[in-house]
């Protein structure tokens, strides 16, 4: 589960998908196990959640190199971009809105079309969470 956004720009609209994945950690008893990962230039953290293992990543680039951070710890992880769930913000949706979606475009996104471009598939499923636009 990858939360998509800018490292540097924490706590903005536009990386709402880390504020998932920390909540997320939080949740599964694991937000106190974020580790820094140079092999995948990410904050990684492992939960299990109903016997299944979970990977939660925050990459530590901007968003446009966000997939270079993804691709790499599929390739750690021996994952496949079906076993991927994006976490990302959706300007086109309403604030607080979420919808998850299988597949397809970036639909304008650059996060997901850098997810796109270092798996080389579009087969993630993603969590699109509204953020409305300004």
């Amino acid at each position: 589960v990858a939360g998509l956004g800018n490292y540097g720009l924490r706590g903005t609209r536009h990386s709402v998908g880390m504020a998932v994945l920390d909540r997320l950690a939080g949740r599964l008893a694991v937000a106190d196990r974020w580790r820094a990962d140079g092999r995948c230039c990410a904050d990684v953290a492992v939960a299990t959640a109903h016997g299944v293992e979970l990977v939660l990543l925050k990459p530590r680039r901007l968003m446009n190199l966000n997939g270079l951070s993804v691709a790499s710890a599929a390739k750690m992880y021996n994952l496949s971009p079906e076993d991927i769930y994006l976490v990302h913000d959706d300007l086109d949706k309403a604030l607080g809105k979420v919808a998850i979606k299988l597949g397809g475009s970036a639909r304008g996104h650059n996060g997901v079309r850098s997810c796109i471009s270092a798996l080389h598939s579009d087969e993630m499923t993603r969590l699109r969470v509204g953020i409305g636009r300004p």
